[in-house]
């Protein structure tokens, strides 16, 4: 709208230029005569866009978020589908990327295998303020010096499960240990074994405790060795096929301050392999 004069304008100025002096007078008047009829076209402009912005009906408010949400959120690569207590929260549980391609061969001989999901796994849900406790704390294992890798990669977030993010320790019964450094109520443990084949781990037993030693307090909260074979007693839980999703196991809040893992090799050799031990409290 601002440009409209001054085109005008410009063009008043090229007729004069060319219609000579003896013009001008009759020019002024005819210039007063088209400001006059601007100003006014202006300000029917001026109210006509006032009169569209008035009819214009408002953006409807977005609906504001109810107590106990129960819509679909996002939490780390998992979903939250139904309502989320107050004081409850997932937890942040990053995944890592799937390491094979096609239909995994399915494992034979194994009376307890779980079958498969089919989908994703709901996220977790813990009281607000649980994290992963277990994050570059120490880690032992009943095998000093692993054939590969180290130790404290078990503990260093890097879930990858490609060369140079695993350890592989030695054949038969073996166990890895974290300490915690102090007492903790847990409420989830994830962890991850070589994921990069569709492979089963034997006799995965998880035990706490309140020592290092276990000896004090010691609580075994999940073992799926089906016949014993592992002499830690028989195990009501599944086997399963290792995934990028990793194994969460629940703690519903026992306390402790040490965690350890057993397991005993595996259906494609008799290594045994941890990629991550994640290990979420408050």
């Amino acid at each position: 709208m601002k440009k409209l004069p001054v085109l005008l304008f410009t063009l008043l100025a090229a007729f004069a230029l060319q219609a000579g002096a003896q013009d001008v007078a009759a020019l002024k008047a005819e210039l007063a005569e088209i400001k006059q009829r601007v100003a006014t076209m202006e300000k029917l402009l001026g109210m006509s866009g006032a009169a569209e912005t008035a009819s214009k009906p408002a953006a409807a408010p977005a609906p504001a978020k109810p107590a106990g949400d129960t819509t679909t959120a996002a939490a780390g690569s998992a979903k939250v589908v139904g309502a989320i207590p107050d004081g409850m929260a997932p937890i942040p549980l990053e995944l890592p990327k799937p390491m094979f391609k096609g239909t995994p061969v399915p494992a034979k001989g194994i009376p307890n295998l779980r079958k498969a999901r089919g989908s994703a796994r709901p996220a977790f849900i813990a009281p607000e303020g649980t994290k992963n406790v277990a994050l570059n704390k120490e880690v032992t294992s009943s095998d000093d010096f692993p054939v590969i890798g180290e130790l404290e990669m078990i503990t260093d977030d890097d879930k990858d499960g490609s060369e140079g993010s695993y350890v592989e320790l030695g054949p038969g019964l073996q166990w890895v240990q974290i300490d915690l450094e102090k007492e903790y109520e847990l409420h989830a443990v994830v962890f991850w074994h070589f994921h990069a084949q569709a492979r089963v781990y034997h006799d995965v037993i998880l035990q706490v405790a309140d020592d290092a030693d276990f000896v004090k307090n010691v609580r075994t909260i999940f073992n799926n060795d089906y016949d014993n074979s592992s002499k830690l007693g028989i195990g009501k839980d599944t086997s399963y096929v290792e995934t990028n999703e990793g194994e969460l196991i629940p703690l519903k809040g026992e306390k402790a301050r040490y965690l350890r893992m057993y397991s005993r090799g595996n259906t494609a050799n008799e290594m045994n392999h941890y990629v991550e031990i994640s290990v979420y409290g408050k």
